[in-house]
Order: structure tokens, then C-alpha cells, then sequence
């Protein structure tokens, strides 16, 4: 048997080889953990008003929140990366980037309006519900995966440099949600190619006769590869959106 065959497929296009700090890092997602702080950097950056430490606080309650405690969540519940963190250091990791992320909300009720407290209400119950799978995984679709990962980052980003809820900031949060959503269409087959398939034969014959083999590397290279763009993309477009309110 090749080493090709004998080595396990990595669970994730950005996941390092398993083992000690490596898996913390992987556990991050930290492509994914940059796209989605970007909607709230893009949030924030379309707001008519602009404070440079506010949205350094949203960003930093949303990388504990959702960058730390979602994903380790996420990890606790069935082991999707395979990782070897203990269940205890998850549960650390969730509870003290869930905590350090209400810590920053409550602060900013007092520093940036007191109607920010729905938001770390609704926050919170996103990030249990979806990532622990309660009420019958009720909340773990790709729905509410696009709203949570997607509407409501760029909401709070508005929310917290506006201080209000206009159209404006409804539509651009309405535009990160169908982002995040095709963020899902594309994530899962790939996850499925990647995790839970052990073997895929298949040709595509095209009109002119020609056949072409068909394999878990050619099916995912153009779901990862759109990805990987997105992602980026999302990071730019959010950096050069701030630089130009500073």
C-alpha cells in the first residue's frame, strides 16, 4: 500500500498535522474564524459613524466568541476535526471565550448604548444552540448558521459604531447572510468528500467523446478552491474598508 493511501486525509483544506499545538490552531478554523470578523468590520466600516475601539471590541468579543468558543463547541460535539484536545481543555476554551465575549458586551452596554444587550442575549443563544445542537438540532442548519455566522456579525459591527438599526445596515447584513450561506453550500459537500467518504470512482464524459476521471481531489479542488478566494476576498474587502473610515 502507497503512503498516499495509508495517510488519512486531512479533515479540513487548512488543517496542520494532527497532534499538540497544531490542533489548537486547527480548531480555530482560522479562515473562516477571518471571514466572518470580517462582517463585522464590514458592519462597522458602512456605519455612518466610525470609532476605531469600538469595532476593536466587537472584533475582539467576536474572536473569543465565535473564533474560540463556537469552535470549541463545534469540536466537542463529534469530534469533526479528530483532533486529540481534551474535553476538558474545549470546555475551558469555550467557557472562556464565550465569558471573555459577554465580559466585552456587558462593558460596552455602559461605554456604547444599553440596547446592546439583546445582542449579547441573542449571541449567546446562537452560539450554544447551533454549536451544542440543542433543541434537537432545531437550530443547526444552514439557516441559521448564515444568520449567526453571517447577518448577525455584520449587524453588531453596524449596530455598535451606528447605535441604531437602519436600512442600510439591515441590507449589508442581509448581504453577509446569503454570503455565509453560500459559504454552507460550498463547505459541506466538500466536508462530506473530505470526512466521511472512503472511496469515489466516476468519469465525466463530454460531448465530444472525451472522458475525464472523476475522484474526491477533482470534486473538491474547485469547492476549496472558491473557498479559499472567498475568504480572502472577505478579509481584503473588510481591511480596505476600515482603512478608508480611519
Amino acid at each position: 500500500m502507497s503512503s498516499d493511501r495509508a495517510e488519512a486525509p486531512r479533515p479540513a483544506f487548512y488543517a496542520l498535522a494532527s497532534g499538540g499545538w497544531r490542533d489548537l490552531v486547527t480548531v480555530l478554523h482560522p479562515p473562516y474564524t477571518a471571514w466572518h470578523l470580517s462582517y463585522v468590520a464590514i458592519g462597522a466600516a458602512l456605519a455612518p459613524t466610525f470609532v476605531w475601539w469600538r469595532l476593536a471590541a466587537a472584533l475582539g468579543a467576536f474572536l473569543l466568541a465565535l473564533g474560540v468558543a463556537c469552535h470549541a463547541l463545534d469540536e466537542l460535539v463529534g469530534r469533526p476535526l479528530g483532533t486529540h484536545i481534551s474535553r476538558r481543555v474545549l470546555i475551558v476554551l469555550a467557557a472562556g471565550g464565550l465569558g471573555g465575549a459577554i465580559v466585552i458586551g456587558i462593558v460596552a452596554i455602559f461605554t456604547v448604548s444599553p440596547w446592546l444587550t439583546p445582542f449579547i442575549v441573542i449571541g449567546t443563544f446562537m452560539a450554544l444552540a447551533y454549536n451544542l445542537e440543542l433543541f434537537g438540532g432545531r437550530f443547526h442548519t444552514d439557516l441559521w448558521f448564515a444568520l449567526a455566522w453571517g447577518g448577525f456579525p455584520a449587524l453588531t459591527g453596524w449596530f455598535v459604531e451606528a447605535r441604531n438599526i437602519r436600512t442600510e445596515g439591515v441590507l449589508v447584513a442581509i448581504a453577509c447572510t446569503l454570503l455565509s450561506l453560500a459559504q454552507r453550500r460550498l463547505s459541506t459537500p466538500a466536508r462530506e468528500l473530505r470526512r466521511r467518504t472512503s472511496s469515489l470512482t466516476g468519469q465525466q464524459v463530454l460531448r465530444d467523446g472525451h472522458a475525464r476521471p472523476l475522484d474526491e481531489k477533482v470534486l473538491l479542488a474547485p469547492l476549496e478552491g472558491a473557498l479559499s478566494a472567498l475568504w480572502l476576498a472577505m478579509v481584503v474587502l473588510a481591511t480596505g474598508l476600515v482603512i478608508a473610515r480611519l
